[in-house]
């Protein structure tokens, strides 16, 4: 499929979609380290503390197919700039707020914009690059900001908490995201004009969005209200039924929310199942380093966040380097190649853990597995495109993106169970027992990296 030709600016418009991944990834982690000097000032207890964290999560992954939806409906450049401005107004707010309450509700009007942002973004990449190189290129270069602002919030984090106090981390995105929201206007290509015969499916839209919502509700506080309390079980009861509500609502509807046609594509199955596992082991790193880093080796905040430097340089170079065999190798032997990595390399950070203090003996699996998270990301959002028309690029995006929320949720929850294993009830966050429970979860997030393997093998080669 050919780049359609319009006067906007190629390289400006890339700007903005990698901006947006940036703003995505950055609001993700920057939160982390503030979360401790926002329970002090504000009197919030650990579970609404957990909750600043879930919302943007809960919110991010129940409306994703709504976000895909829109941007393919009402225009994808329509649904960048409202998803950039809504992002601004929500970190405004909640960089002001004064109460737990205020600060959640604001943190889950950003997942919502992040929701709105994703799937027109990359559906944006995928209809304004050619299928090819060029379109690798701009995958790369939106895969490294995705990168840096995962790493760069930790880091980032730290300083403006430091520094200004727990509202900078939010105050901060502001600016930006503002700026984007306006030059959306002049960079991006004009929506087409929209589809007769085309509607929103709004029954659709609700009961995948509540349930979609609450799923992802109970994956996250599963851990913490127990997998057998009555919120975590009622949870996960509703939203089994309002998921079938919406198979059911979508098999009779003459102009669905979800095209089912689309999961005739194995390339599809395959990213989502991808995504899934991508986020099941390499996007739990972050949060099991980061406590062995402070628990284990003594660390600070800004000590943790600096480490997570040399892994972002590493993986942002696994982009390049995913680039340039992407124009030799398919995306099969790329993906096999950096899931491979990256089980190897994050079991080799397992083992050396234990005697990582001075950092040094966990380089040799940082670096394996980091040039493995640069390959796999860029690879798998190139498969989750392929063989899907230009109208459904967004719903595609979406239905990818959702996989990987849940990923992410369900794996943070099956190794959060796999490192509370056998520790004593008594058992503190720095005994022994907890941080060979933080060592057992990295191994299993190597197991979730090793499944990645077969599904990149099960995907057809290129004839």
């Amino acid at each position: 499929m050919s780049a359609p030709t319009s006067p906007f600016p190629p390289r400006l418009a890339l700007t903005l979609l990698a901006m947006a991944q940036l703003i995505i990834a950055l609001d993700a982690t920057i939160i982390f380290v503030a979360l401790h000097e926002m329970g002090v000032q504000l009197r919030i207890n650990a579970q609404q503390l957990q909750w600043i964290v879930s919302a943007y999560t809960v919110a991010f992954g129940g409306c994703l197919l709504l976000g895909g939806r829109a941007a393919d409906l009402l225009g994808r450049r329509r649904m960048y700039r409202l998803g950039m401005a809504l992002f601004a107004l929500a970190s405004l707010v909640g960089g002001l707020s004064s109460s737990a309450g205020t600060l959640i509700a604001a943190r889950a009007a950003q997942g919502i914009g992040a929701a709105l942002l994703f799937p027109a973004t990359l559906s944006l990449i995928n209809t304004i690059y050619a299928e090819g190189a060029t379109r690798n290129r701009a995958l790369a270069i939106w895969s490294m900001a995705s990168a840096g602002g995962l790493a760069l919030g930790t880091l980032l984090g730290g300083v403006l908490t430091q520094a200004f106090g727990w509202s900078s981390v939010l105050l901060v995105i502001v600016p930006f995201a503002g700026a984007c929201a306006v030059l959306g206007g002049y960079w991006l290509p004009r929506d087409a004009a929209p589809q007769r015969g085309r509607s929103f499916d709004l029954a659709g839209c609700l009961t995948v969005t509540l349930g979609g919502s609450l799923l992802v509700t109970s994956l996250v506080q599963g851990p913490e209200w127990g997998w057998t309390a009555p919120a975590t079980l009622g949870c996960l009861l509703v939203s089994v039924v309002l998921l079938g509500v919406f198979v059911m609502i979508e098999q009779r509807s003459r102009d669905p929310l979800m095209q089912f046609s689309l999961l005739r594509l194995r390339s599809l199955r395959a990213a989502m199942l991808l995504t899934l596992l991508f986020m099941s082991s390499f996007g739990v790193q972050y949060y099991f380093l980061a406590l062995y880093f402070q628990d284990g080796y003594g660390w600070s905040p800004l000590q943790a966040g600096l480490a997570f430097l040399l892994p972002t340089l590493v993986c942002t170079y696994g982009i390049t380097v995913a680039e340039k065999m992407l124009a030799r190798r398919s995306p099969r032997q790329v993906l096999a190649w950096g899931m491979g990595g990256g089980a190897v390399g994050i079991a080799a950070v397992a083992l050396a853990l234990p005697h990582g203090a001075g950092y040094w003996a966990l380089l040799p699996g940082v670096v394996v597995l980091s040039l493995g998270q640069g390959m796999t990301w860029t690879a798998m959002w190139i498969v989750a495109g392929q063989g899907v028309p230009a109208a459904q690029q967004g719903v595609a995006s979406g239905m990818a993106a959702t996989a990987q929320q849940i990923g992410g949720a369900l794996g943070l929850a099956v190794l959060v169970m796999l490192a509370n294993a056998g520790r004593h009830a008594d058992a503190s966050g720095s005994s022994v027992e907890a941080l060979q429970g933080l060592v057992n979860a990295q191994y299993g997030a190597a197991a979730f990296a090793l499944l990645g393997v077969g599904v990149a093998l099960w995907l057809r080669p290129p004839r």
